[in-house]
């Protein structure tokens, strides 16, 4: 059972900034989960003048609707959700240029943020394996596959070349025969 939740990091403070975000998370049912949100600049951050909210929209045909903002006197702030209620809490560092949050007990229907950063999280039963696992699993296949038909070529190549070989030997020693029972009736018409 899979529920899609669309969550956004929108933090405004001088033009030239990038948000980083996952672009998909995926979470257990029932756990809670870090949503990492940071950005970059290449001005000083003037805190006085900076601005950040996190909202969500069940689908993205939805209104956004605020659960978290930053104050300049009380910073990071959760607001009441219906949604979220106070399972949001933020995990960042304003310091560090961190806007993070954490979720606990993720519900489906999911939980989902989106903004600068679109992070899509996907509330699910079971977690799929990592990707690079998978990506690991499908090249270790396709070595070991490639790896089984060269060692199946070179079995093939050998037995190939015996039977060529054994051949051969057969058609010399026939050949071998085929003259000595030649000489022996020369020899007995000799006599």
């Amino acid at each position: 059972d899979l529920n899609i939740l669309f969550i956004v990091c929108v933090c405004v403070c001088c033009s030239s900034m990038d948000v980083l975000v996952a672009s998909k998370i995926n979470a257990l049912n029932g756990t809670t989960v870090k949503i990492s949100c940071t950005f970059t600049s290449c001005y000083k951050m003037d805190v006085t003048k900076f601005a950040m909210n996190w909202t969500y929209q069940e689908t993205l045909n939805d209104t956004e609707e605020m659960f978290m903002t930053y104050y300049s006197k009380k910073g990071m702030v959760p607001l009441r959700s219906d949604r979220f209620g106070e399972r949001v809490v933020f995990a960042g560092n304003l310091e560090k240029n961190d806007l993070s949050i954490t979720l606990s007990d993720v519900q489906n229907p999911p939980d989902r943020i989106q903004g600068h950063g679109v992070i899509q999280l996907n509330v699910v039963t079971e977690l799929p394996p990592p990707r690079d696992s998978t990506i690991a699993v499908a090249i270790g296949a396709s070595v070991g596959g490639a790896l089984a038909l060269v060692i199946l070529s070179m079995v093939v190549v050998k037995c190939l070349r015996r039977h060529r070989k054994q051949e051969l030997m057969s058609e010399e020693k026939m050949e071998e025969e085929g003259k000595l029972e030649a000489e022996g009736v020369a020899e007995e018409g000799t006599k």
